[in-house]
C-alpha cells in the first residue's frame, strides 16, 4: 500500500462525519481579531507579566452609570453645607439698610421671622347675630288661612288660649299694678303647664293666697307673695308642672321686685329677663300684653309657634329663641302679637303635638303645608267633597219644595194649574227620596273607608 493511500486514510473526510460545533458569543469572541501589543504597552526592566500593561476596562453599562451618578450626587449634597438664602430689602427701607452687603444681610442675625397672620375680627354670638331671611314662598296665604280656622266657625275656634290664656288671667277688679303682676305670675306657671291647669292655679292664688297682715285682703299681691310661707304657696301651686322650682321663682322674683323695681314688673325687655324663671318668650308676652305694659318689641315663640312654623316650612330652627329671630326678620310687625294667639290656638285644636288632625287644616288641604299626612289630606278633601254635594243637593229639595208650595198655592187661589209645566208634589217627593238614597250611600261609603285605614293601622308593623 502506498503512503499516500495511508495518508487519505487518516485525511479522509468522508469517512468519518463530525457534528458542527456549537456557536456561542464567547466562542465568537475567542475567535475575533485581536492586535498584537505594542512596544507602548511594554514595560521593561521587570517580567513579562508585569511588563505588560493590562488593557483598558470597558465602560460599564448606562443603567449602572445612572446609578453611579445618582449616589455621588445624593453623597455631595449630604455633604455640602446648604446654600444661604439672599434677602433683599424692602424699597421703603432705610438707606443704611440698602448700604448693607449680601453676606451682611445672608447673616443668621439678619434672617427674617415668619408673617405673622392678622389678628381674627371680633365676632358676636351666634344668638346675638342678626338674622336676616327671605320671607317664605305664600306665607300670606298659609297666613290667612290659619285666621280663618281662629275664627268662630273655623276648625280651631274656642281653643284654651282664648279664654285661660295667661294674658286673661288677670283680675278685672284688680289694680292695674297688680294685674301686671297676675300677668306675670300667670306666665311664670305656663311653663311645662297646660292653659286649664294653669288657669286652675291662678284662681286659688288669686282667691287664697293668705294676708300679710290680719287686717289686709287675701289674694294675689306683691304684699302677699312676700309673705306667704314657701311650703303654702308650693301646695297651692301644685298642680303645676316643676312647682318646687317654680315656687322658689316666685319667692325670689318678688323680692327683686321689692328692692330694684319698686314693686312693679320691669318695663324693659332686658329687666323681665333678668328674673328667676323668666326667658324672651314670657318677657315678650308680657310686654305686649293688655294686662301687661301693651308694647310690642317683639314676638313670644312658644313651642306651638316653634313647631308648627318649622312643619309649614318658614324656617329650619332648632330653638324657639332661633325662630322668635328668623320671625321677626321679614313678618309684618302688625302681626307679631297676633301669631302667638293665632298658632297656639291653632296647636292645641288641630295642628296638635300627638295626632295631628290634617284632614281639618284648611293649609293642608290646599297642599301648602309640607309635613301633612297625605292619607288624612285625601280623606279630608273627600268627605269635604261629599259634603258640598249635600249642600247642593239640599238646596235644590228647598226650591223645589218653594216652587211645589207656590203651585199650591195658585192652585188653591187661580183653580186647576197646567202641570204639564211646572213641577207637581209627586216630582219633589221623587227628588227627596232620591237625595236620602245618595246620602246613604255617600255614609256607607265614609264608613268602608274608615274600617279600611283602621284595619291598615291595626296590621301595619310598629
Amino acid at each position: 500500500m502506498s503512503s499516500s493511500h495511508q495518508t487519505s486514510k487518516y485525511f479522509d473526510t468522508g469517512a468519518t462525519t463530525t457534528l458542527p460545533r456549537r456557536s456561542t458569543r464567547a466562542n465568537l469572541a475567542s475567535q475575533s481579531y485581536k492586535p498584537e501589543p505594542s512596544d507602548d504597552d511594554v514595560t521593561f526592566g521587570s517580567d513579562i507579566e508585569d511588563a505588560v500593561k493590562p488593557a483598558a476596562s470597558s465602560p460599564p453599562p448606562k443603567g449602572a452609570v445612572r446609578r453611579i451618578t445618582a449616589k455621588r450626587q445624593r453623597a455631595s449634597t449630604l455633604s455640602s453645607p446648604p446654600a444661604k438664602k439672599k434677602i433683599k430689602p424692602p424699597p421703603d427701607s432705610d438707606s443704611s439698610l440698602s448700604s448693607l452687603s449680601d453676606s451682611d444681610l445672608s447673616s443668621p442675625e439678619s434672617k427674617p421671622t415668619a408673617k405673622s397672620k392678622p389678628a381674627p375680627k371680633p365676632r358676636l354670638p351666634k344668638s346675638l347675630q342678626p338674622t336676616t331671611t327671605k320671607p317664605p314662598e305664600n306665607w300670606d296665604r298659609v297666613y290667612t288661612l290659619a285666621k280663618q280656622m281662629r275664627l268662630p266657625g273655623g276648625a280651631a275656634s274656642n281653643a284654651a288660649v282664648d279664654t285661660m290664656g295667661c294674658e286673661r288671667l288677670a283680675l278685672a277688679t284688680a289694680s292695674p299694678l297688680d294685674r301686671r303682676l297676675h300677668t306675670l305670675v300667670s306666665l311664670m306657671l305656663s311653663s311645662q303647664t297646660k292653659d286649664t291647669v294653669n288657669a286652675v292655679a291662678m284662681r286659688r292664688l288669686q282667691t287664697e293666697l293668705p294676708p300679710c297682715t290680719p287686717d289686709a285682703e287675701p289674694g294675689l299681691n306683691l304684699a302677699n307673695l312676700l309673705a306667704v310661707d314657701p311650703v303654702v304657696l308650693n301646695e297651692l301651686i301644685g298642680k303645676v308642672g316643676f312647682h318646687n322650682n317654680k315656687t322658689k321663682y316666685l319667692k325670689q322674683a318678688a323680692e327683686i321686685l321689692r328692692d330694684k323695681f319698686s314693686g312693679d314688673i320691669p318695663d324693659t325687655i332686658e329687666g323681665m329677663m333678668s328674673l328667676p324663671g323668666v326667658g324672651p318668650k314670657m318677657a315678650h308676652l308680657c310686654m305686649a300684653a293688655d294686662n301687661g305694659w301693651g308694647r310690642v318689641e317683639g314676638i313670644g315663640v312658644d313651642v306651638h309657634v316653634h313647631r308648627i312654623t318649622n312643619l309649614w316650612g318658614w324656617q329650619k330652627s332648632k330653638t324657639p329663641e332661633e325662630t322668635r329671630k328668623a320671625l321677626e326678620s321679614w313678618l309684618p310687625k302688625e302681626k307679631w302679637k297676633e301669631i302667638n294667639w293665632l298658632l297656639v290656638g291653632l296647636g292645641q285644636a288641630v295642628c296638635l303635638p300627638v295626632g295631628r288632625r290634617c284632614g281639618e287644616c284648611e293649609v293642608g288641604l290646599e297642599g301648602l303645608c309640607r309635613a301633612a299626612d297625605r292619607v288624612k289630606v285625601n280623606e279630608g278633601r273627600r268627605r269635604r267633597k261629599d259634603m258640598g254635594r249635600e249642600v247642593v243637593e239640599k238646596t235644590e229639595v228647598v226650591e223645589k219644595k218653594e216652587e211645589v208650595g207656590a203651585v199650591v198655592k195658585k192652585e188653591e187661589e187661580d183653580g186647576p194649574v197646567d202641570f204639564t209645566t211646572t213641577t207637581t208634589k209627586t216630582e219633589a217627593i221623587a227628588v227627596k227620596d232620591e237625595v236620602k238614597t245618595e246620602r246613604a250611600e255617600s255614609t256607607d261609603r265614609l264608613r268602608t273607608s274608615y274600617t279600611r285605614i283602621r284595619r291598615s293601622a291595626r296590621t301595619a308593623p310598629a
